[in-house]
């Protein structure tokens, strides 16, 4: 089955000549998490405006299930939900008009089960009939996401879903993300939230200066370019290593209180390094394993690239 959205030499360059996205090319699968990734100005809005027909391309291909979304611009463009960084609502319109001639301007008929049954899953029900300005921030938002997801698109874009919201908000954000995923919505995230991609992405693409970086498997990713790190709190402080431990790559801390081994995910030595602290006599108290989160990856990506 061909991927949902296919994007290929995608090109963007303003007339002053700063080229927003190099050559990209990316493929999102059905049914599929996907984070976008990169620092402030990397390309990630520009490129959704892009595939969502709210800027213009230089040069490139677009296709949104098999269809060129220049040739066929409303029928793609009726398969893509957007629920943009910005909250851009009439603030006098209540929640259940707004949504409704959302679904209207997509050419789709009446559904008022449909829309019931979208507001009572964002808790938006209860204040139907209330008018945007009386909301909350994040209720806003919400009603943000029922826009977009009015027209019962295939393919969602959430551009910085959890901006500015709190910690339990973002948690309930995460979960409606899968429920729609679970009902056959392919979603594309950006994110500053490093930890939203590790919580909820299947696969993940850094962006940066309009390039993609990479684009893998969340897991392997993980595995591929994670760092795991051994941190043994010494019996006795240490000012140098051992001659013993030389042949290792480890690395005192905190004035020779502890002993630091980092490495690979799939190193197997660290058994090995217990039993030779054991026959040189250096003992420990504490033993503390950790291993590289997906912003360390991220950081040492785009300072790889820089």
């Amino acid at each position: 089955m061909p991927p949902i959205l296919s994007i290929s030499a995608l090109n963007k360059q303003y007339d002053s000549g700063l080229k927003a996205l190099d050559n990209v090319d990316l493929a999102i699968e059905r049914g599929e998490i996907f984070a976008l990734l990169g620092p402030n100005g990397a390309g990630k809005t520009t490129l959704i405006s892009i595939v969502c027909g709210t800027a213009r391309k230089t040069s490139g291909r677009i296709t949104v299930d098999g269809l060129d979304t220049t040739e066929h611009f409303r029928a793609t463009r009726g398969r893509i939900g957007l629920v943009p960084q910005e909250i851009a609502v009439d603030i006098f319109a209540t929640v259940w008009n707004t949504v409704n001639f959302s679904r209207g301007l997509f050419g789709c008929p009446p559904d008022a089960a449909y829309i019931e049954a979208l507001l009572r899953d964002l808790s938006l029900w209860d204040r139907r009939d209330s008018r945007i300005q009386t909301l909350s921030g994040g209720m806003k938002r919400r009603v943000m996401i029922a826009k977009a997801l009015s027209h019962e698109p295939d393919l969602l874009f959430l551009d910085e879903p959890t901006a500015g919201v709190d910690v339990n908000l973002r948690r309930d954000r995460w979960a409606l993300v899968r429920k729609l995923r679970g009902k056959g919505v392919t979603i594309i995230l950006t994110t500053h939230y490093i930890e939203e991609a590790e919580e909820m992405a299947d696969r993940v693409g850094v962006i940066d200066g309009g390039k993609i970086l990479l684009v893998e498997d969340k897991t392997a990713l993980m595995r591929r370019f994670g760092k795991r790190r051994l941190t043994l709190t010494l019996t006795h402080p240490m000012a140098r290593l051992p001659d013993g431990l030389r042949d290792w790559p480890l690395v005192l801390e905190d004035e020779g209180r502890r002993l630091v081994y980092t490495f690979d995910a799939d190193d197997v030595r660290m058994p090995g390094l217990l039993r030779r602290l054991g026959d040189l006599g250096v003992g420990f108290s504490d033993l503390e394993t950790s291993r590289s989160s997906l912003e360390d990856i991220f950081v040492e990506l785009v300072e790889r690239a820089a």
